[in-house]
């Protein structure tokens, strides 16, 4: 199926490693040029290093804070006006209330939350101008797998549903989409870091990890690839009638009653 993203331009942050590496490398192998974004200038170098040399796309890197409001009109200003944004950095803290003091919780929220709102404020005045582009947020199950223990990032990742559904339901009408996509566990580096942790610790082998995971569907998570290609099919022009919804990536987990493991 061609999605028809040959010659189309894409900014995603986040995109160093993991999902947001993924969803660039996703987008640049349908012909779709790309504008890559993450804090550090090594690792998001690299990334787009990498890229180029397996696609014959036009690959830039931009090394910026997106927490930081002023770094907003610093990348719209580099990027111009993309047909397609995709909001992925980020990445909020586990605990549960008295665990996540304020510092941590606002610092979290600058980029995961506020960072989701402030890039789409500014590109959508530009992409209603041309009466065309497409929004995806990558967000996160815990949006309605709610957890105490991951209060912070329950709650922030509610409100960029909703953020998205809101804004989407009418955006449409600008010629612009806005959604969201919603992945379960997913087998990025921090995840792999953090089920090794628990593994030493409980069985005194890191590399027994997926003992852990042994209770999602299909016995593992989700690959990042899996994640990325549903994001890259949704902003291409195969699912334009997509707009103002959540598509969630879990294997069916939210819709079971068992827990995590």
């Amino acid at each position: 199926m061609d999605l028809g993203l040959t010659g189309k331009t894409a900014v995603v942050t986040g995109a160093s490693k993991g999902i947001g590496l993924a969803i660039a490398r996703g987008l640049a192998a349908e012909g779709c040029a790309v504008q890559i974004v993450a804090r550090s200038r090594d690792a998001i170098e690299s990334a787009a290093q990498g890229i180029r040399k397996q696609y014959a796309v036009d690959v830039k890197a931009h090394a910026l804070d997106l927490a930081r409001s002023e770094s907003v009109a610093a990348l719209i200003d580099a990027t111009g006006t993309p047909d397609i944004l995709v909001n992925n950095a980020g990445a909020i803290p586990g605990g549960d209330l008295q665990a996540v003091d304020e510092a941590r919780w606002r610092a979290a929220w600058d980029l995961k939350v506020f960072g989701y709102i402030n890039l789409p404020r500014a590109y959508y005045a530009a992409m209603r101008r041309q009466r065309k582009g497409v929004i995806v947020n990558s967000t996160g199950l815990a949006a309605d797998r709610l957890d105490t223990g991951y209060i912070a990032g329950s709650a922030g990742n509610a409100a960029l549903h909703a953020f998205t559904r809101t804004l989407g339901s009418y955006s449409i009408e600008d010629g612009i989409r806005v959604l969201a996509v919603s992945p379960g566990a997913v087998e990025t580096e921090r995840l792999v870091t953090l089920m090794k942790t628990r593994a030493a610790d409980k069985l005194g082998d890191p590399e027994r990890w997926r003992e852990f995971v042994k209770g999602l569907p299909l016995g593992r998570p989700a690959s990042v690839e899996e994640v990325a290609d549903v994001v890259v099919f949704a902003a291409s022009g195969r699912a334009s009638y997509l707009s103002g919804t959540v598509i969630t990536v879990d294997g069916g987990h939210n819709a079971r009653n068992g827990a995590f493991t």
